[in-house]
This record gives structure tokens, sequence and C-alpha cells, in this order.
């Protein structure tokens, strides 16, 4: 690999997986999964909503918590096109996106890079609240045309009426829709309403730090306002809205530092590229025999190698622990394609990325974190480099000497 860095960490199940979540579906290419905080708000909405519907259909419990856990389905559905909204407009803007996670406080479209114009910043940051106010103005006038204009607008303050069990459940996600819009459109970055702020002020000041600075602070002020009320609920013994609140607020103020930190880290390595970073590779064929393979492996000491076709093209991983599961006396008669892990690319693991692309990309990459490199290909698929985790923190350490590089 160049420099005497040692190729890291062990594949395992988790490689091609995605981090801590678990994947439901792909929709447009993109990984939706959830966390397992996910099920444990699940059950308490379920369990909330319950209540309030057999106040509307009383002596129903079954009823009850049908409706509640549709609604609460419904209600993770809604969040999830929220956050599509976002990716789709990132996409159309050549932003890559690493997946949409689900977890207890909502969900989070995980994006490649950050936004590198004003214009797109507010087009990406708008397009989830957009998304949320159509779903909530679909609730209203689905409500209206089953129960009239006045059954429907109920929904305001989610007073259910007499209207039945599907007008019961369009008043719920219209309130819960207009909720989630207002909540989003707070200007406290990293809320949808904060980007929105963040980029005016982009677009005014022609500075995206100085913005992000600013959005930040703003975000920092609401976040401590929220566990200030959830403090002063709590003491007023509204325990579970109060809690519910200081939570939140804890996470926005923990948010908008590391994505303040993460824009000053962003501007740091503005343009420099993934060639910049990497070093030459040492990959073994797909077609080589097991017991050559151990002998690449006892030579350099690596625990994997990345495995490359006869074009040079990368087409997975082998781990050490995979040939050494492999009889002696058999290893001659097998190659290494039998034994690697071949779903680099169509499993989107994160563990590849195009050689030309920006180095922010990098960050954005969990197979860093969980293998401790990525491959480094061209357009066509062939493997140029490795760039490992030293070689990224050595390039966001700030140069301590003048003409100080990153080699």
């Amino acid at each position: 690999m160049g420099s005497g860095e040692r190729q890291s960490a062990t594949i395992s199940r988790t490689v091609f997986g995605g981090g801590g979540s678990f994947q439901l579906a792909r929709i447009f290419g993109i990984r939706i999964g959830v966390d397992a905080s996910w099920f444990l708000i699940l059950f308490v909405i379920v369990w909330w909503l319950s209540g309030t519907y057999l106040d509307a259909f009383p002596g129903q419990e079954g009823k009850a918590y049908l409706l509640a856990a549709i609604s609460g389905l419904l209600f993770f559905l809604c969040i999830l096109l929220h956050e599509l909204g976002h990716a789709v407009i990132a996409m159309r803007n050549g932003i890559g996106i690493l997946g949409i996670d689900l977890w207890a406080l909502g969900g989070v479209a995980k994006l490649e890079r950050d936004t590198d114009s004003a214009g797109v910043e507010f087009r990406v940051a708008a397009a989830g609240p957009l998304v949320t106010l159509l779903i909530a103005a679909a609730c209203l006038g689905a409500g209206a045309l089953i129960a009239g204009t006045n059954e429907a607008l109920a929904a305001g303050e989610f007073d259910l009426g007499s209207g039945g069990e599907v007008l019961a459940v369009l008043e719920y996600l219209t309130f819960i829709n207009v909720l989630l819009l207002a909540f989003n459109l707070i200007p406290a970055f990293p809320l949808d309403g904060g980007r929105i702020a963040r980029a005016i002020a982009w677009r005014l000041t022609g500075d995206r730090l100085r913005a992000t600075r600013l959005a930040a602070r703003v975000g920092r002020g609401f976040a401590f306002l929220m566990v200030a009320a959830g403090i002063f609920l709590v003491i007023r013994n509204e325990l579970l809205f109060g809690i519910q609140l200081a939570i939140v607020g804890i996470f926005l103020g923990q948010a908008a530092r590391s994505a303040e930190a993460q824009t000053e880290i962003t501007s740091r390595v503005e343009g420099l590229r993934v060639s910049d970073v990497m070093d030459e590779p040492v990959a073994v064929p797909a077609d080589l025999a097991l017991d050559r393979a151990a002998g690449e492996f006892a030579r350099h000491g690596f625990p994997w190698f990345p495995v490359v076709d006869e074009e040079g093209r990368l087409t997975g991983l082998v781990a050490r622990e995979a040939v050494d599961g492999v009889a002696e006396a058999a290893r001659p008669g097998r190659t290494v394609a039998s034994v690697m892990a071949a779903d680099l690319d169509s499993d989107q693991s994160g563990l590849r990325v195009g050689f030309e692309e920006p180095f922010e990309t990098l960050l954005g990459l969990e197979g860093l974190g969980r293998l401790g490199a990525i491959m480094a290909v061209d357009a066509d698929g062939r493997l140029r480099g490795i760039v490992t985790m030293d070689r990224v923190r050595r390039a966001l350490q700030p140069p301590t000497a003048a003409g100080e590089g990153i080699a």
C-alpha cells in the first residue's frame, strides 16, 4: 500500500450492512434502514394513540390498538417520504445518498457530501418540508371529502369526531404532519428551517462557514430553550412530554455542534480529491489459487486483500480467515473468487469511492470506520488506490508548519 501502512481490520457480516441499522428495503436505489430505537418509539406511539382512539371508540380495545398501530406505521412512512424528498433533490443535484435511517427522533437522509452552493442547500433543505406540507394537505383534503370541511379541520387539534375509523386516522396524520412541518421549519440548524436559514445567509455573505456558524449558534440557542422548557414541564409534573422535549433539545444541540465542526473540516480540505490521499493498492486476482493466496497473506501480513478481475476491476474483498478456513489440501483446487465477499458495489456498502471524487465524500462513508479503508476506483470500476483511516486523519489535521502537506 505504500508508506509501510497496513490494510486494517477484518471482513465480517457487518462490513456490508448499514452500521447500526437494519435494512428494510431499497427505494430508488437508496438503502432504507431502521435503528433499534425505532422499535421502542413505535411502541410508545402505539401505546399513546391507543388510549386516544379508545376515547373515540369506547369499549373497542381491539379496534383502538389496530388503529394506533396503523397510525404509528403511517407516521413513520410520512417521515420516510419527508427524507426521500431531501434525497431525491440531492441526487438530482449530483450528491450521492448513503442511505436513509429511521430512529427514535425521526429520520435522517445521509448525504455523501455537503452541498456546494447556497442554491443547492436551499433546494435540498426545502424539499422535505414541502413533501410534509403536501402530505398534510392530502390528508386534510381526503378528510374533507369524507366528512366535510368542518369535521376535517378538527384535525388541527387532533379532535377525533364521529366520522369513523378512516377519518380518525386521517385526522391524526394531518395533525402530526402539521406538527412535524412546524418543528422542522424552526430556524435552528441542523433542522430543515436552520438549513434554509443557512442557505439564505450563505447567499448573502458568500461564506458557507460563516453562514454555518451563525445557523449553528441559533440551533444551540433553540436547543437550550427546549431543554429549559422540558425541565419546566417536568417540574409541573408533565413528565413524559417534558422529558421528550429535553431529550430532543439535547440531541439538537449536539447535532448543531457536530454540523458546525463538519463544515469547518469541509472548508479545510476544500479542493482535495480522493486521489490526493490514496496509496498504491496491493490486490490479488480473483482466479488466484488459495494456496498462493495464503502465501500472499503470510508475506504481507494483511488481514484482507482487495480482489480484482483480469481487467483490474474491483470485484470484492478476501479475508485471511476465509482462506484459513479452507483445508490446505483443498486450496490448490480453489480460487480466491470462491471465498471472497463479492457484494461491495451491489450493496452500496460504502467500501468503494471514485478516485476523482472530492475528499469530503470519504467523511460520509461508513465503510471507512468499519473496515479501516476505502477502495478508490475509476469510472470503469478498476482499482486505482486504497485510502486508509490514517491517511484521512492526517489530511484533516491542520498544517503545523509552512508548506506541510498530507504525504
